[in-house]
């Protein structure tokens, strides 16, 4: 059955969205050819996950309020609570607060500089 394999940040200000998910998750960014976009490496390539790439956002940024319209990434993180400071450091912001998913872990939604809705998960098969 066909997988995601790629996905892709847009971004007001590219190079400050660099910065937060360096700072925050400690991923790294290569800029592709001359083009303004850059790939980004989210860790080795013997884990799970997947790789993507950062562009410039075409078009206007969505309103504040707007209900999700997008295929909004998770990223699993060992310490959710300690990601949700780091994403606040950062200059991002939680937006769905902490909540357990039954028998799978926690989740949090939140925002990085550019407004995006991202998802952080811990997994913890005894949340409830």
């Amino acid at each position: 059955m066909p997988r995601v394999i790629h996905f892709e940040v847009h971004a007001d200000d590219p190079q400050r969205a660099m910065r937060f998910y360096a700072e925050v998750f400690g991923w790294q960014f290569e800029r592709f050819g001359q083009i303004d976009y850059w790939s980004i490496q989210t860790g080795d390539a013997a884990s799970s996950g997947i790789d993507g790439g950062l562009m410039p956002r075409r078009g206007p940024r969505p309103p504040e309020g707007q209900p999700v319209n997008a295929y909004p990434c998770t990223i699993e993180v060992d310490d959710i609570d300690l990601y949700l400071k780091k994403v606040a450091t950062a200059d991002g912001k939680n937006v769905v607060p902490k909540m357990a998913i039954p028998g799978v872990g926690w989740l949090a939604y939140c925002h990085d500089t550019e407004g995006n809705v991202f998802g952080l998960m811990q997994p913890d098969p005894s949340a409830a």
